[in-house]
Protein backbone atom coordinates (compact mmCIF):
# COMPACT_ATOMS: atom_id res chain seq x y z
CA UNK A 1 0.00 0.00 0.00
CA UNK A 2 1.35 3.50 -0.75
CA UNK A 3 2.06 6.01 1.77
CA UNK A 4 -0.49 9.02 2.47
CA UNK A 5 1.06 12.03 0.94
CA UNK A 6 1.92 14.91 2.86
CA UNK A 7 -0.73 17.25 3.89
CA UNK A 8 0.95 20.61 5.22
CA UNK A 9 -0.67 22.14 7.95
CA UNK A 10 -2.51 26.13 7.45
CA UNK A 11 0.40 27.70 8.25
CA UNK A 12 2.85 25.64 6.36
CA UNK A 13 0.80 26.07 3.14
CA UNK A 14 0.63 29.66 4.02
CA UNK A 15 4.11 29.76 4.01
CA UNK A 16 4.55 27.75 0.75
CA UNK A 17 2.10 30.01 -0.78
CA UNK A 18 3.85 33.20 0.04
CA UNK A 19 6.59 32.48 -1.78
CA UNK A 20 6.39 33.50 -5.56
CA UNK A 21 8.62 30.81 -7.18
CA UNK A 22 6.56 28.02 -5.57
CA UNK A 23 3.21 30.07 -6.74
CA UNK A 24 4.65 30.38 -10.61
CA UNK A 25 3.77 26.73 -10.51
CA UNK A 26 0.04 24.55 -11.33
CA UNK A 27 -1.40 23.39 -8.62
CA UNK A 28 -0.84 19.86 -9.36
CA UNK A 29 2.56 20.32 -9.93
CA UNK A 30 2.91 21.59 -6.25
CA UNK A 31 0.69 19.66 -4.54
CA UNK A 32 3.33 16.55 -6.26
CA UNK A 33 6.05 18.22 -4.74
CA UNK A 34 5.30 18.32 -1.08
CA UNK A 35 3.61 14.78 -1.70
CA UNK A 36 6.77 13.21 -2.38
CA UNK A 37 8.45 15.21 0.43
CA UNK A 38 8.74 14.11 4.12
CA UNK A 39 8.41 16.95 6.76
CA UNK A 40 11.04 16.86 9.22
CA UNK A 41 11.14 19.14 12.40
CA UNK A 42 15.13 20.67 13.33
CA UNK A 43 16.36 21.91 16.61
CA UNK A 44 18.22 25.60 16.63
CA UNK A 45 22.09 25.53 15.56
CA UNK A 46 21.31 21.84 14.05
CA UNK A 47 22.79 21.25 10.79
CA UNK A 48 20.59 20.95 7.47
CA UNK A 49 24.00 19.70 4.89
CA UNK A 50 27.68 20.72 5.65
CA UNK A 51 30.13 22.20 3.11
CA UNK A 52 31.05 18.85 1.36
CA UNK A 53 28.30 16.91 2.08
CA UNK A 54 27.81 14.46 -0.71
CA UNK A 55 24.30 14.23 -2.51
CA UNK A 56 23.39 11.04 -0.99
CA UNK A 57 24.61 12.08 2.78
CA UNK A 58 22.06 11.10 5.15
CA UNK A 59 18.66 13.48 5.61
CA UNK A 60 19.97 15.01 2.00
CA UNK A 61 17.39 16.35 -0.89
CA UNK A 62 15.63 18.87 -1.88
CA UNK A 63 14.20 21.18 1.14
CA UNK A 64 11.30 23.10 1.37
CA UNK A 65 11.46 25.78 4.54
CA UNK A 66 8.15 26.05 5.92
CA UNK A 67 8.82 27.11 9.99
CA UNK A 68 12.20 29.37 11.20
CA UNK A 69 15.15 30.41 9.13
CA UNK A 70 18.51 29.45 8.02
CA UNK A 71 21.91 30.59 7.85
CA UNK A 72 23.58 29.50 4.09
CA UNK A 73 27.07 30.18 5.23
CA UNK A 74 30.57 29.30 3.61
CA UNK A 75 33.57 28.80 6.94
CA UNK A 76 37.09 29.65 6.32
CA UNK A 77 40.06 27.74 7.60
CA UNK A 78 40.89 30.45 10.23
CA UNK A 79 37.63 30.30 11.19
CA UNK A 80 36.08 33.71 9.55
CA UNK A 81 32.23 32.79 8.56
CA UNK A 82 30.74 34.43 5.57
CA UNK A 83 26.54 34.64 5.49
CA UNK A 84 25.55 33.94 1.81
CA UNK A 85 21.28 34.15 2.47
CA UNK A 86 19.20 33.73 5.21
CA UNK A 87 16.13 32.35 3.91
CA UNK A 88 12.89 32.37 5.48
CA UNK A 89 9.95 30.24 5.37
CA UNK A 90 8.61 29.37 1.73
CA UNK A 91 12.01 29.19 -0.02
CA UNK A 92 13.10 25.71 -1.44
CA UNK A 93 16.77 25.20 -1.56
CA UNK A 94 19.42 22.43 -2.13
CA UNK A 95 19.00 21.88 -5.84
CA UNK A 96 22.22 22.29 -6.98
CA UNK A 97 24.29 18.91 -5.71
CA UNK A 98 21.12 17.04 -6.95
CA UNK A 99 21.18 18.43 -10.59
CA UNK A 100 25.08 18.22 -10.88
CA UNK A 101 26.04 15.42 -8.56
CA UNK A 102 28.49 17.56 -6.83
CA UNK A 103 29.27 18.27 -3.03
CA UNK A 104 27.58 20.67 -1.35
CA UNK A 105 28.83 24.10 -1.57
CA UNK A 106 28.14 25.80 1.88
CA UNK A 107 26.82 24.81 5.36
CA UNK A 108 23.02 25.59 6.17
CA UNK A 109 22.22 26.21 9.77
CA UNK A 110 18.94 26.56 11.84
CA UNK A 111 18.83 29.76 13.38
CA UNK A 112 15.63 28.42 15.20
CA UNK A 113 13.57 25.50 15.50
CA UNK A 114 12.43 24.38 11.90
CA UNK A 115 9.74 22.51 10.19
CA UNK A 116 11.40 21.77 6.79
CA UNK A 117 10.22 19.29 4.17
CA UNK A 118 13.00 17.12 2.49
CA UNK A 119 12.36 15.75 -0.72
CA UNK A 120 14.66 12.51 -1.48
CA UNK A 121 17.10 12.54 -4.45
CA UNK A 122 14.94 9.96 -5.89
CA UNK A 123 11.72 11.62 -5.66
CA UNK A 124 13.84 15.01 -7.31
CA UNK A 125 14.75 12.91 -10.12
CA UNK A 126 11.51 11.57 -10.63
CA UNK A 127 10.06 15.16 -10.74
CA UNK A 128 12.83 16.40 -12.87
CA UNK A 129 11.30 14.31 -15.50
CA UNK A 130 7.87 16.79 -15.71
CA UNK A 131 8.56 19.60 -18.21
CA UNK A 132 6.30 21.74 -16.19
CA UNK A 133 8.91 21.08 -12.84
CA UNK A 134 12.11 21.36 -14.53
CA UNK A 135 11.26 24.25 -16.52
CA UNK A 136 10.14 25.87 -12.64
CA UNK A 137 14.42 24.77 -12.10
CA UNK A 138 15.58 26.47 -14.90
CA UNK A 139 13.89 29.75 -13.44
CA UNK A 140 15.06 29.07 -9.77
CA UNK A 141 18.87 29.08 -11.22
CA UNK A 142 18.35 31.76 -13.09
CA UNK A 143 17.01 34.29 -10.12
CA UNK A 144 19.96 32.57 -8.06
CA UNK A 145 22.09 33.54 -10.94
CA UNK A 146 20.90 36.97 -11.66
CA UNK A 147 21.20 37.41 -7.32
CA UNK A 148 25.13 36.51 -7.92
CA UNK A 149 25.45 38.68 -10.85
CA UNK A 150 23.83 41.22 -8.52
CA UNK A 151 26.78 40.56 -5.49
CA UNK A 152 29.48 40.86 -7.85
CA UNK A 153 28.60 44.23 -9.18
CA UNK A 154 28.37 45.43 -5.92
CA UNK A 155 31.74 44.19 -4.74
CA UNK A 156 33.69 45.58 -8.01
CA UNK A 157 31.50 48.65 -8.76
CA UNK A 158 29.76 50.13 -5.80
CA UNK A 159 31.13 52.09 -2.58
CA UNK A 160 30.11 50.49 0.56
CA UNK A 161 27.76 52.60 1.52
CA UNK A 162 25.58 51.73 -1.70
CA UNK A 163 26.07 48.20 -1.11
CA UNK A 164 24.91 48.23 2.10
CA UNK A 165 21.47 49.95 0.91
CA UNK A 166 21.34 47.15 -1.86
CA UNK A 167 21.77 44.26 0.92
CA UNK A 168 19.29 45.90 3.05
CA UNK A 169 16.81 46.10 -0.02
CA UNK A 170 17.34 42.57 -1.26
CA UNK A 171 16.63 41.28 2.53
CA UNK A 172 13.67 43.74 2.77
CA UNK A 173 12.21 41.66 -0.31
CA UNK A 174 13.00 38.65 1.90
CA UNK A 175 16.68 37.78 0.95
CA UNK A 176 16.24 34.55 -1.55
CA UNK A 177 12.67 35.02 -1.56
CA UNK A 178 12.84 38.17 -3.53
CA UNK A 179 9.03 38.89 -2.83
CA UNK A 180 7.33 41.76 -4.53
CA UNK A 181 6.07 43.09 -1.65
CA UNK A 182 9.14 44.61 0.21
CA UNK A 183 8.38 45.24 4.08
CA UNK A 184 10.27 48.41 6.01
CA UNK A 185 11.10 46.44 9.02
CA UNK A 186 14.23 44.12 9.14
CA UNK A 187 14.79 42.23 12.21
CA UNK A 188 18.47 41.22 11.92
CA UNK A 189 21.58 41.61 13.64
CA UNK A 190 24.13 44.20 12.21
CA UNK A 191 26.88 41.02 12.74
CA UNK A 192 24.73 38.52 10.72
CA UNK A 193 24.87 41.46 7.66
CA UNK A 194 28.38 42.71 8.47
CA UNK A 195 28.70 39.09 7.70
CA UNK A 196 26.68 38.82 4.73
CA UNK A 197 28.47 41.70 3.54
CA UNK A 198 32.77 40.67 4.16
CA UNK A 199 33.26 43.78 6.37
CA UNK A 200 33.49 44.08 10.81
CA UNK A 201 31.57 44.81 12.41
CA UNK A 202 32.43 48.34 13.01
CA UNK A 203 32.90 48.96 9.76
CA UNK A 204 29.46 48.16 9.25
CA UNK A 205 28.33 50.31 12.09
CA UNK A 206 29.80 53.67 10.63
CA UNK A 207 28.02 52.89 7.09
CA UNK A 208 24.66 52.58 8.82
CA UNK A 209 25.10 54.99 11.22
CA UNK A 210 25.52 57.47 8.31
CA UNK A 211 22.62 56.32 6.36
CA UNK A 212 20.69 56.87 9.68
CA UNK A 213 22.14 60.76 9.81
CA UNK A 214 20.70 60.77 6.18
CA UNK A 215 17.54 60.05 7.42
CA UNK A 216 17.21 56.68 5.13
CA UNK A 217 16.97 54.31 8.10
CA UNK A 218 16.71 54.04 11.48
CA UNK A 219 18.48 51.87 13.71
CA UNK A 220 17.40 49.90 16.92
CA UNK A 221 18.37 47.00 18.69
CA UNK A 222 18.58 44.01 16.46
CA UNK A 223 16.03 46.18 14.40
CA UNK A 224 16.57 48.20 10.96
CA UNK A 225 14.04 50.76 9.74
CA UNK A 226 13.70 51.75 6.39
CA UNK A 227 12.53 54.72 5.82
CA UNK A 228 13.11 56.47 2.32
CA UNK A 229 12.93 53.07 -0.29
CA UNK A 230 13.27 55.78 -2.65
CA UNK A 231 16.40 57.34 -1.38
CA UNK A 232 18.21 53.84 -1.28
CA UNK A 233 17.51 52.71 -4.57
CA UNK A 234 18.73 55.77 -5.62
CA UNK A 235 21.77 55.33 -3.64
CA UNK A 236 21.98 51.60 -4.99
CA UNK A 237 21.60 53.44 -8.85
CA UNK A 238 24.57 56.05 -8.26
CA UNK A 239 26.53 53.22 -6.68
Amino acid sequence: MPAPKLRLSAPHRTAMEGNPWFTSMPRAQRDALVGAAELIHLRRGAMVFRQGDPVHAAGGGFYGLVAGTIKISSLRQDGREAILAVLEPGNWFGEITLIDGSPRTHDATALEALDLLVVPPEAFAQQMHDVVFANAMAAMLAARVRMLYGLTEDATLRSLRARVAHRLLVLARGDATQSVHLRRTLMLPQEALAMMLGVTRQTLSKELNALARDKLISLSYGRIELRSVDALQALVGSG
